[in-house]
Parts: C-alpha cells; sequence; structure tokens
C-alpha cells in the first residue's frame, strides 16, 4: 500500500469516525485496504456486499429502477447511519456509507461507468458522483479509483485530514454535493420516517419500527401526567414506552422546525422523543409494525370519527382494518375534558363492531389523565 493511501487510512482509523458500509457493485478494494492498517476494528462496525438485487432493495427499503443512482446511495447510506447506531448506541463520529457502481465487465456495457456514493451522519449527507470516461481503463483499475473515492470521500469528513489526490483523467468528472439541512426537515421532507432524539441530543434517523410502544402527543408541553402515563404503561406492557411527537396532526396545523425542536428539548436529560410526520394513525402503519400505541380518550374520539376519513372510501372501518393487519393495537386512558368537567373514557368512544379487540382500558384506578395542556398554556401566559 502506497504511504499516501496507508497514511489516509491511518488518520480515519485514528478518529472517532465509526461507520456501517453497504455496497454494490464496485469498491471492494476499499474495504480490504481499511482492514489492512492496523485500527480497523474502531472504524468498521459493519460492511455489506448487496450484490443480487434483492439484497439491495432489502437493505435499500425500496425496488430501485436503477440501481446504480445517487438516491440508491444515498437510501443505503441512511439505512447504514441506523444500523451503525443500533450496533454502537448513538454517539459521535457515526456514519453510514452507502455507494452503488458500475465499472466495466467482460460484456460491453451499454450505460456510464460511474459510482454514485453517499456518507450520511447527524448532520446531514455528503454524496459523491463519480463519472469516468469509458473504456480507459480495465476493470481492476476502475475498481481501484472507486474505492479510491472512497477512502477519500471518508477523509473528507475529518476536519484536518488532507485526503486523497484521485487520478482522474481528461474524461473523468467528479462531483460533490453537502446537503447540512437538520435531519428534522427531512423527516418532515419524508426522507426517513421518523427522527430519534436521545436524552443528550444526539438524532438518529430510520425507518420501519416493530415492537415498539408509543405515547403519542404533542407534548405542549410534556407534563407530570404524561410521565405517570408513560409509568403505568410500561408497567402493563413490560416495556418502556417513547413518546412520539407527531409534527403533523389531523385536526391541527403542523408544527414547525424550530417549535419543533423547542419541545423537543423538554426531553432532554429524561427520555427519547421520536419525531415523525404522518398525521393519522392508519398512515403511522406504513412504517410500525406490531406495536402499542397510548393515547387518550379523548384522542381515540377523533381516531373513530368518520370526519377524519371524508377522502378514505372504507372510512373508519378500513382504516381500524388496516392498523389490525399492521399488528398495532391501542392502549387507551381516561381523559378529562376541561370544557365540561366529566371524564371521557373508551367505553364512551364509539368503537364499530368487530374491531372491541384493538383497545384495551386502562382503569381509572390506575391512572387518570386531569392535567390540561391546553390550561397549562393558559397559565403561563397569564402568569
Amino acid at each position: 500500500m502506497e504511504s499516501a493511501l496507508a497514511r489516509v487510512i491511518d488518520a480515519i482509523h485514528a478518529s472517532d469516525l465509526r461507520a456501517v458500509i453497504e455496497f454494490a457493485g464496485a469498491g471492494a478494494p476499499a474495504l480490504a485496504w481499511l482492514h489492512g492498517r492496523a485500527g480497523s476494528s474502531r472504524t468498521v462496525l459493519e460492511a455489506s456486499d448487496r450484490y443480487a438485487p434483492a439484497s439491495l432493495a432489502e437493505a435499500a427499503g425500496f425496488v430501485p429502477r436503477q440501481h446504480v443512482h445517487p438516491d440508491v446511495a444515498r437510501a443505503l447510506a441512511s439505512a447504514a447511519l441506523v444500523r451503525a447506531c443500533a450496533l454502537a448506541g448513538p454517539g459521535e463520529g457515526l456514519t453510514g456509507v452507502g455507494w452503488t457502481a458500475a465499472v466495466a465487465t467482460g460484456r460491453r456495457r451499454r450505460g456510464d461507468h460511474r459510482c454514485h456514493l453517499a456518507l450520511c451522519d447527524a448532520s446531514g449527507v455528503s454524496s459523491f458522483a463519480l463519472h469516468l470516461e469509458k473504456g480507459a481503463r480495465t476493470r481492476e483499475q476502475e475498481e481501484r479509483l472507486v474505492g479510491l473515492l472512497v477512502i477519500s470521500a471518508l477523509a473528507s469528513a475529518l476536519p484536518e485530514c488532507e485526503g486523497l489526490r484521485l487520478p482522474l483523467g481528461p474524461g473523468d468528472r467528479l462531483e460533490r454535493r453537502r446537503e447540512s439541512s437538520p435531519l428534522l426537515a427531512r423527516v418532515v421532507g419524508g426522507d426517513f420516517d421518523w427522527l430519534l432524539r436521545s436524552p443528550v441530543g444526539i438524532e438518529t434517523p430510520g425507518r420501519r419500527l416493530s415492537g415498539a410502544v408509543l405515547l403519542s402527543g404533542s407534548f405542549n408541553p410534556l407534563h407530570d401526567a404524561h410521565r405517570r402515563l408513560a409509568e403505568v404503561a410500561a408497567d402493563r406492557l413490560g416495556r418502556d414506552p417513547m413518546f412520539e411527537l407527531g409534527l403533523i396532526n389531523a385536526d391541527k396545523s403542523p408544527i414547525a422546525e424550530e417549535e419543533a425542536a423547542r419541545r423537543a428539548v423538554q426531553f432532554a436529560g429524561y427520555a427519547p422523543v421520536l419525531l415523525t410526520a404522518e398525521p393519522r394513525f392508519v398512515d403511522k402503519t406504513r412504517w410500525v409494525r406490531d406495536s402499542v400505541f397510548v393515547l387518550g380518550a379523548d384522542t381515540l374520539a377523533r381516531l373513530v370519527d368518520p370526519c377524519f376519513y371524508a377522502g378514505d372510501r372504507d372510512g373508519v372501518p378500513g382504516a381500524l382494518a388496516r392498523i389490525r393487519e399492521s399488528g398495532c393495537r391501542f392502549l387507551v386512558a381516561a381523559r378529562l375534558e376541561p370544557s365540561s368537567g366529566r371524564v371521557r373514557t373508551l367505553a364512551d368512544c364509539a368503537v364499530p363492531r368487530g374491531f372491541e379487540r384493538l383497545f384495551e382500558a386502562i382503569p381509572e384506578s390506575d391512572f387518570r389523565m386531569d392535567l390540561s395542556s391546553t390550561e397549562l398554556r393558559a397559565k403561563r401566559s397569564s402568569a
């Protein structure tokens, strides 16, 4: 291994960068080079070569029309970041690396020779697009160039690393782009299904969720009744719930990013909070499976209200059927209605016949949510 390449890899291994790697098509020399220098066990948490189309689709989360495409690289990098957080726990330096490449083969290739590479971390995504002059190199030479691009991209994530000088020819082209928009904005934009913010503020994006307990609310503000409900749910279900802050609600204005960040800060030092952008529970089951939603009876009343399904020909029964098919169900707490002074329970909600087993009531003797976020906000504004 030449000295410049060895120097850069040593700098990567000496940094706090820890990566999961997902790739397909070319570039395997990069992994061999990383493992060829001492310290690779600190840097490489896991690496997968997604050569089969089904394997690539599994990692990306969708079946791509084109395997070598920037969207595929970004999806692989995002999935790799989620995997890195699962393996190492939230922390600084975690990076998801994803790339796909099409290089010279034993047969004539119709399309361009190219590589799309993405690095995803908590602050955004760096994308690289390398277009190679067709016929200018052998397959081995193109494999090496793709590998060098990977090492150079990893080095670019380090503030004091000089990086590598890629041996590009006059017919080659390298494009680089950095998207430093906060992950929260990308959740709203649909790049991820959810964003998990840890009690110490580390943000992790992800797709799909299974076997979770979600305590849903707007948390404006977070108060003692929310905390007590989480404790009761944990006792009944044997699992600690995650608080889910919905950025878009069916009957309220969307929460602006700055306001969402303010509300999420309330959980600092206390509990993780999941930020999502699906307005209805039936919409959430697109990515939530085999999970329990914990909510107040007032929220349940909206869940079974036909007015929220005006554009859905199957209405409430169709929505509940899809929720049941996802393996999800509901744990329902009594809720004091400040306007009337009466307590609403599961028994007061018009659950359609045949769906009763989707819902389980928390007895009032165990919990009653008498605190009102609306009243707390009113008291604060008048203070």
